[in-house]
């Protein structure tokens, strides 16, 4: 945990009992909620405030987060739902769990808000079901929220309703999808739907649904209260506002940091008290496990938002950014996080099923001295044959672009391990 920049989702850190309704409501927390209740604004005015302020889905895929909202026909008649994912399955990433433990009542009223927009009644908080304190913290918060008539039926003789439920998961790397984790709520395996339709059409239960990450709802009281312009002010065009960022790996001061979207990366690292034992920057995989990694020579002249990490070639995904430093086997480290994505597969999509398995096995071959020289090419003809759209949800592009991107970046430490049986650097 980081306590500099914080100015949105990690705003209540510098007080204390922290995550309470009293320290929320210090700092003007439900302000936004309790005007809408009393005024009853038109949503499309809070929507076209939140497109004004450049908020990008802080899941992962980067979605505009006002574009979104405007796509659920709230006017249509029956139940219609908002779903937090708070699944946060992404290796890499550690932030939204603590937004639930430090600030869980901000993630509450962005739910509310959100529902009154949308014409949604009911939201779920979906939470990965190891964030043991991550989860008694939010529930806990939620019983306030109730107790202090703040949700529920007719809330403070409004006429307004919102109930908020929370479920857990089991443990699904697959259920981080968004169309998975709404079957995990019906008691369904969670697998992804195939789309069209899409969940603003036909979401949980066949109702029209709007699913948004962690973060993003958090971050939409301080949105309305502060204003669109202010939130991309703090941030860059098409890259509105601060940004959390886990910084792991090889780093002497691993942390969760908030910080506006364009920070050089180079100043992040030093965040992060900078690479472990002085060594020096080999390569950065920016925005979660599933995205290309980057040489550590380009990271250092990159900033951090979504422009400035797509032209290095990667995406800024989850804001999970994973420092390797020299000396770190890259055969090791994609074996590792390719045995991870034919565990994950739900193998519902064959390309997906047969074809992280078939990395992964690869992969393993090469990294025990048996590998081949048409090894390489086999690992990038599979990796082209499962991305591309060839499968119902992304985890097939997710499993494929590490691997091509390794591939690209470190041909020679693979071709090495391949000739000689053993990793060209030392012990990862």
């Amino acid at each position: 945990m980081n306590q500099s920049h914080n100015s949105v989702c990690f705003r209540t850190l510098h007080l204390d009992d922290l995550a309470s309704l009293k320290s929320y409501r210090s700092i003007g927390g439900y302000a936004q909620w309790e005007k809408i209740l009393k005024e009853k604004p038109d949503p499309d005015g809070i929507i076209d405030e939140l497109k004004r302020s450049d908020l990008r889905g802080r899941g992962g895929a980067g979605f505009p987060t006002g574009l979104k909202w405007s796509f659920m026909p709230r006017t249509t008649l029956g139940q219609k739902y908002i779903v937090c994912n708070s699944d946060e399955g992404e290796p890499g990433t550690c932030k939204d769990r603590d937004i639930l433990c430090y600030n869980p009542h901000q993630i509450i009223e962005g739910m509310a808000i959100a529902g009154y927009c949308m014409g949604a009644t009911v939201g779920y908080n979906y939470i990965r079901g190891e964030f043991y304190e991550p989860i008694d913290c939010f529930e806990t918060a939620l019983q306030e929220a109730y107790d202090a008539g703040l949700i529920g039926k007719d809330i403070q003789g409004s006429g307004t309703d919102f109930d908020l439920y929370v479920h857990l998961g089991a443990g699904a790397y697959i259920c981080g999808e968004e169309t998975a984790l709404l079957e995990s709520i019906e008691g369904k395996k969670g697998q992804p739907r195939p789309k069209p339709p899409f969940p603003a059409q036909a979401g949980l239960y066949g109702r029209p649904t709007t699913i948004n990450n962690t973060e993003s709802l958090a971050s939409i009281p301080v949105i309305l209260e502060k204003g669109g312009q202010w939130f991309l002010d703090q941030g860059r065009p098409n890259s509105g506002g601060p940004k959390l960022f886990s910084v792991t790996g090889h780093v002497n001061k691993p942390a969760n940091f908030e910080i506006p979207l364009g920070t050089p990366f180079k100043d992040l690292l030093a965040m992060a008290g900078g690479v472990k034992d002085g060594k020096v920057l080999k390569a950065v995989i920016p925005g979660g496990s599933s995205v290309p990694v980057v040489p550590g020579r380009i990271m250092l002249e990159t900033d951090m938002d979504y422009g400035a990490i797509a032209k290095a070639g990667s995406m800024l995904g989850s804001g999970a950014v994973i420092v390797i430093s020299e000396g770190t086997c890259m055969v090791k480290v994609l074996a590792n996080l390719s045995h991870f994505y034919a565990k994950e597969s739900c193998g519902q999509c064959t390309p997906c099923r047969e074809g992280t398995s078939w990395l992964s096995r690869v992969l393993h071959r090469i990294l025990h001295g048996q590998g081949q020289p048409q090894d390489l090419d086999l690992l990038d003809g599979v990796a082209s044959r499962i991305g591309g759209g060839r499968t119902i949800c992304a985890l097939g592009d997710a499993a494929a672009m590490p691997v091509r991107s390794f591939i690209k970046h470190y041909r020679h430490e693979f071709e090495y391990m391949i000739g000689n049986g053993k990793s060209m650097v030392g012990a990862a």
